[in-house]
């Protein structure tokens, strides 16, 4: 198991860490701790977007299989299966 490593607040993967400092950043002009410090950055300012986007899509597959689910056997029924989409905000209004 690889260990970890600090830096910027951040907590990252010992080989992940020696991979962009050895082989993704040398000929860039961006320094080692140029690169750490944006992506800790970026990290805090659009995380919590990020983990909002991610819970709303998981709340949307979750209720598109249940449709599918409760729907199991029948015949595909597009209109109702759009109706169902823009109700739940998965399809807007063209």
């Amino acid at each position: 198991m690889t260990g970890r490593v600090q830096t910027h607040g951040l907590s990252v993967d010992e080989s992940l860490h020696q991979m962009i400092e050895t082989e993704a950043l040398p000929g860039t002009g961006v320094s080692a701790d140029q690169f750490w410090q944006a992506l800790a950055d970026l990290l805090h300012t659009q995380g919590p977007k990020n983990k909002a986007l991610l819970e709303r899509r998981a709340e949307l597959q979750t209720r598109i299989d249940d449709w599918h689910k409760s729907r199991k056997g029948a015949a595909h029924d597009a209109a109702a299966y759009e109706a169902f989409l823009r109700e739940i905000g998965y399809l807007l209004e063209a």
